[in-house]
């Protein structure tokens, strides 16, 4: 029935949207307690730089694993089942997929390092946090694009759009945070060196 087939569907994602929420809880405390003494700004960066290195480190680490040594579809686990369930959203990630094992190993390698590196810079106000949290936006932004263009490019025949479940939350809701997060950061980015900026100007004039 369709109520039968409703309670399916939530029953399985329920393990792995548990997984990816108690990471991202993980994430958040852990960069609250760094940024204690801190900003708010500098404390809700920190939060979402430690979400983004566990997801990047853990979720997607194992995923480049199993996807180097054989499949996900041939893989069990407790990740292996979050990625299986994702894979009803895009079947990309469920067999050997060159462009989306390709962009990972980029995410893995670069952005969880990179967040690490912004992490260190925040917490110890290291003058290269900006040219870091930069770069790390723009990098997860880039890996966003080349996820999605070539779907978008071939009318999307590996995504499944059909189910409100696998559209809104696993496409749009857990794909667009990394759109709008490095978003928000590359703005806050541009105040800040604007600010600072002004302020060199400032001193300048001064002097003379």
């Amino acid at each position: 029935s369709l109520m039968d087939a409703r309670w399916e569907l939530v029953r399985a994602s329920v393990a792995p949207l548990l997984l990816s929420s108690t990471l991202l809880a993980a994430g958040c405390m852990l960069g609250l307690r760094l940024g204690r003494g801190r900003g708010p700004v500098d404390r809700a960066v920190l939060a979402w730089l430690c979400s983004d290195a566990l997801v990047h480190f853990v979720l997607e680490g194992v995923f480049v694993c199993l996807s180097l040594m054989g499949t996900v579809a041939d893989s069990e686990g407790l990740i292996a089942s979050l990625w299986k369930e994702y894979s009803k959203a895009d079947v990309r990630w469920l067999y050997f997929d060159p462009t989306i094992v390709s962009v990972e190993i980029l995410t893995v390698v670069l952005d969880g390092f990179l967040a690490l590196i912004l992490t260190y810079a925040i917490v110890k106000e290291k003058h290269f946090r900006h040219f870091i949290q930069i770069t790390l936006c723009v990098c997860e932004l880039y890996g966003c694009w080349m996820t999605f263009c070539p779907e978008w490019l071939t009318g999307n025949p590996n995504l499944n759009t059909s189910n409100w479940l696998y559209l809104w939350v696993y496409l749009v809701f857990f794909n667009g945070v990394w759109v709008l997060i490095p978003g928000l950061l590359l703005w806050h980015s541009w105040v800040e060196l604007k600010k600072m900026h002004h302020q060199g100007t400032d001193l300048e004039k001064k002097r003379w």
